[in-house]
């Protein structure tokens, strides 16, 4: 296929013991094995909060990035998200991610029109920047069906540019932001930027 880079996405396993983790960590291997020169980006769940089967995922796993999105702003958790999940849960993975392996790309995406306030959008993106994660999307809500949840505005393509702008102010490595982004949208070219970055902070 000639990739060079890919994102593995998961679907949630709650079901079993470590929420899936060791399945995870078998697939990841099984395409570096297969594919070495490919850049890997797993799109994770929050493991159900449990840090010791993020631990497990991550322990010495070759692995470029690791996401998980937080969705939507903390007050719209429970409008929006699984009662299981919380944006405080996701943020508690996405840090023990960060202090777990320092050296891996961490990644999340905020969704737009759901009911949020451009302040609430800047709060948001100050707890994923203190929470140590390096990349981050911002795309629009669309519903996908008439029994899903509304969409509550569709922000101009200057907004955009403004939280794109106010992105790189507080220093993350990488981001997109539009109406179209989605949490994997061009990840090759955000990690490949984002490690460009790196590398000029390190010169």
């Amino acid at each position: 296929m000639g990739l060079n880079h890919a994102v593995i996405t998961v679907v949630n396993r709650d079901d079993l013991p470590d929420s899936g983790a060791s399945h995870y960590r078998k697939c990841l291997e099984a395409v570096r094995e297969r594919t070495p020169e490919v850049t890997l980006e797993l799109l994770c769940s929050d493991l159900a909060g449990d840090h010791q089967a993020l631990h497990d995922l991550l322990n010495g796993l070759e692995l470029e990035v690791f996401a998980h999105n937080v969705e939507c702003v903390p007050r719209l958790d429970s409008k929006v998200r699984d009662h299981r999940a919380t944006f405080e849960q996701s943020i508690g993975i996405l840090k023990e991610a960060k202090r777990l392996r320092p050296d891996i790309l961490t990644k999340s995406s905020i969704m737009v029109g759901l009911g949020e306030t451009d302040d609430e959008i800047t709060e948001a993106l100050q707890l994923l920047k203190d929470a140590g994660v390096d990349l981050v999307t911002i795309g629009q809500y669309l519903a996908p069906s008439p029994k899903h949840l509304a969409v509550d505005r569709f922000p101009e393509p200057e907004r955009y540019d403004e939280w794109s702008k106010q992105i790189e102010d507080m220093g993350f490595l990488g981001w997109a932001c539009g109406p179209l982004v989605r949490s994997s949208y061009k990840a090759g070219e955000l990690l490949a930027k984002a490690s460009a970055r790196l590398r000029t902070e390190k010169e």
